[in-house]
């Protein structure tokens, strides 16, 4: 047996042993975030590549409606309600403030554009409409909303409305956002086309995505902005490159400015981490191939 064979069989032996004693979170090298809490993750394995107090209770803010927008796609895709049903805008829908759609009472309007209006320009007027055309009225709603966190496994949040606006005893965490979002991606993947569009009308107004990565940072095509002035900026983002998807979670930033930026950095280190990965993977597989001694 010549040193080569043994040099190659000592080389599979050392990629075999950091393979499988790789830990579940691999922390991205060199990269803190300027946010309260944060986690990422390598959607195509479920491997968390960084994560930053991610058990921190932090009020949701419209980060909320991802988990109302699952329960509407949910109910559609269970037959009680379709996209096209027409919803008449209650008073209490046509006065929430904060982020709206601008719808108004006694408007109908198809659930689709609210849901849009949600995703897109972080309705709460719109979310406070779809919760009463679902649950029947906003408490009934706001029971299935925890319902369904913990069949989701979020364990560490509580709700208290279907949009995010400030309430007494409202949160959760990075890791409980994570799985909501992971969740939602692989049930309601085609949701993405919707979450992704940069400009909607509705009505007389033009109004823009509140998630500017979506321009700005590549491939990203989701998700979701929050804010509160109790809880400080946040994002769910998504992106795909090649084969690879990322979900990463930043909240607490102090700034809009700041939280796409570091979201952005976020992302960008993932994906190296990823491409990292998949280049061991395949240098291990191909020592694996070599002829027998």
């Amino acid at each position: 047996m010549n040193k080569k064979i043994y040099l190659s069989m000592f080389c599979v032996l050392c990629i075999s042993i950091l393979f499988f004693f790789t830990p579940q979170t691999v922390h991205a090298d060199q990269i803190s975030i300027q946010a309260k809490s944060a986690i990422l993750m390598n959607m195509n394995t479920g491997q968390i590549l960084f994560a930053q107090n991610p058990d921190r209770h932090i009020p949701p803010a419209s980060l909320t409606k991802v988990l109302s927008l699952y329960i509407a796609h949910e109910a559609i895709r269970d037959g009680k309600t379709t996209p096209e049903a027409n919803i008449t805008v209650s008073r209490r829908a046509g006065r929430t403030g904060g982020s709206k759609m601008f719808i108004r009472q006694g408007q109908h309007v198809p659930l689709a554009e609210l849901m849009k209006g949600m995703a897109i320009v972080s309705g709460n007027d719109a979310s406070i409409a779809v919760a009463e055309h679902i649950g029947g009225n906003v408490n009934s709603f706001v029971k299935q909303m925890n319902q369904k966190a913990r069949q989701l496994g979020m364990n560490s949040s509580l709700f208290k409305n279907p949009n995010g606006l400030p309430a007494k005893g409202q949160y959760t965490t990075a890791r409980d956002v994570l799985a909501l979002s992971q969740a939602y991606l692989r049930d309601f993947s085609d949701s993405l086309e919707m979450h992704s569009i940069i400009d909607y009308k509705y009505g007389n107004r033009t109004m823009h995505n509140h998630n500017h990565l979506i321009e700005r940072v590549e491939n990203v095509d989701g998700l979701k902005t929050g804010f509160i002035r109790a809880a400080g900026f946040h994002i769910i983002a998504t992106a795909k490159r090649d084969e690879t998807r990322l979900i990463a979670i930043v909240m607490g930033a102090r700034s809009r400015t700041i939280r796409d930026r570091e979201t952005a950095r976020l992302l960008e280190e993932g994906f190296r981490l990823a491409k990292r990965d998949s280049q061991m993977k395949q240098t291990a597989s191909n020592r694996d191939t070599l002829p027998p001694i």
